[in-house]
């Protein structure tokens, strides 16, 4: 199981890396739908989790539904009603966001080295992970123009959060509750940015959040 686990954690961290690569919108909610699957998945195949009740696996099977399908089909209905398919010009490029983000995976492993956590089971690459699944969410949201590439980076802010919360919890139910009051937050987040973009884009032609700033009274 652990080598399950660690497989798993490394595709976490290779959609992370994939997400800051691409310029295309669609490909990047399939990306984050899948690794809403895979952080979903990581509990189920760690050592301290291995006896979960059945409520719990119930939870888990309501965190794949949300994070991986519910969420991005929200992000996907509003890329249709939008014209702009791409990221053309972000604040931040792409080979400088991938060494970014590799840059990330060095420094978590320093961070967590110097924490000098006692990991249940020896989960040293989770801690890693969930730090650099938490910074690329934040770049990707600081580093970005389009309103629905920043709701994406709050997204995998949150799967950062989620995988924070697996590996510290000691009682699996008490990281669902923190879980589902983080996920409702976000599910209201994305049903406003639909409106948002909606109105962006009938406004400006654009979904380019820097033309805000040209709103006026």
């Amino acid at each position: 199981m652990i080598v399950l686990s660690d497989f798993l954690l490394s595709l976490t961290l290779l959609s992370v890396l994939l997400s800051l690569a691409s310029n295309r919108l669609m490909a990047l909610v399939k990306i984050m739908a899948f690794q809403g699957i895979v952080v979903s998945l990581i509990p189920l195949v760690l050592e301290q989790h291995q006896d979960l009740a059945m409520g719990s696996i119930l939870m888990l099977q309501v965190m794949i539904l949300i994070k991986g399908f519910l969420i991005p089909g929200f992000i996907y209905m509003a890329l249709t009603k939008i014209k702009i398919k791409r990221e053309i010009e972000p604040i931040i490029g792409y080979h400088a966001s991938v060494f970014a983000g590799l840059f990330f995976i060095l420094l978590s492993a320093f961070i967590t080295d110097r924490l000098d956590i006692s990991l249940p089971g020896g989960q040293v690459l989770l801690m890693i992970t969930a730090i650099t699944t938490l910074a690329a969410g934040l770049f990707l949201l600081m580093s970005r123009r389009k309103a629905i590439t920043q709701v994406i980076g709050y997204l995998m802010m949150e799967n950062g959060i989620y995988l924070f919360g697996t590996a510290l919890a000691k009682e699996t139910h008490t990281q669902y509750l923190v879980e589902f009051g983080v996920l409702l937050d976000l599910l209201v987040g994305i049903m406003v940015m639909g409106i948002v973009l909606h109105n962006i884009n009938s406004t400006f032609d654009d979904v380019d959040t820097a033309l805000l700033g040209q709103l006026k009274d």
